[in-house]
């Protein structure tokens, strides 16, 4: 069993494939698994690294409270032991924001970071207000609605049952993962560390709207962004095929070689 060392906490990951690398971190309800649909489909060309943070999955959870700043050390200590370089760092919703630091602590290692319906943490006034407008109207919705399309979930009841079980495997919470946002990297951290950004956006996403991330893209230079028509916040679980093409022709376009670390 493949197992990280994270400042003395143990760190589960798998590895999977040859090529350029991609790392998957997971939202507040997934862990490695989470990622069944992505391993499958980009291992052949990709190699595919998927990760659970403390507290999610297989990882060390004995712990008896959970601090989100210790998450990107998680993603760092996971880099380190494969010796990745060159690599994509991929994160889904708030693990966006553990995938944004874990790059701006390892530029040697990472290229670019892909922040899936998240903005990423960073810290800009104008961001936080459109990302909190969105969130207020979010959370009206039941959980499920904000994460699956309607559509979905009642014409594939058996995977909004298991996209619903996920979770369960996990001891951290999602307020374990907010505090992730305190002190977040200003849009000069970014640009100066070299690491190129892509923001990835569903355009059913009831999370965070196309808006407030068209918005960061334009804020950021150099960024880029991608819009996947129909899809929702959990786009990789619900639309594999697009969020898949979207990750893969961002690991052959995004992406420039740097030397080894």
């Amino acid at each position: 069993m493949p197992i990280a060392d994270s400042d003395g906490t143990s760190i589960y990951y798998e590895r999977h494939g040859s090529g350029p690398a991609i790392l998957f971190v997971h939202g507040s309800g997934g862990h490695h698994a989470a990622w069944w649909q992505q391993v499958a489909a980009l291992r052949d060309e990709f190699t595919v690294v998927t990760i659970d943070l403390r507290g999610f999955g297989k990882s060390d959870s004995s712990m008896t409270e959970f601090d989100g700043q210790d998450f990107p050390g998680d993603v760092v200590a996971v880099l380190d032991q494969e010796d990745l370089t060159d690599a994509m760092l991929v994160g889904q919703s708030i693990g966006s924001v553990a995938a944004l630091r874990a790059g701006l602590l390892r530029p040697e290692r990472v290229s670019s970071v892909v922040l899936g319906h998240s903005l990423g943490g960073i810290s800009h006034p104008e961001l936080k207000e459109l990302a909190a407008a969105d969130r207020a109207e979010a959370v009206k919705l039941p959980v499920i609605d904000r994460l699956l399309t309607k559509e979905f979930q009642a014409g594939r009841a058996d995977l909004t049952f298991l996209f619903q079980q996920m979770g369960t495997f996990n001891v951290a919470r999602m307020q374990d993962l907010r505090n992730l946002d305190t002190d977040g990297p200003s849009l000069e951290d970014i640009q100066a560390s070299g690491v190129k950004v892509a923001f990835l956006a569903g355009e059913k996403d009831a999370v965070l709207s196309v808006k407030t991330v068209t918005r960061a893209h334009e804020l950021l230079p150099g960024s880029h962004l991608e819009i996947v028509e129909g899809a929702p916040h959990s786009m990789y679980w619900e639309t594999p095929g697009p969020y898949n093409a979207a990750i893969a022709r961002l690991r052959r376009t995004l992406t420039a070689p740097k030397d080894s670390a």
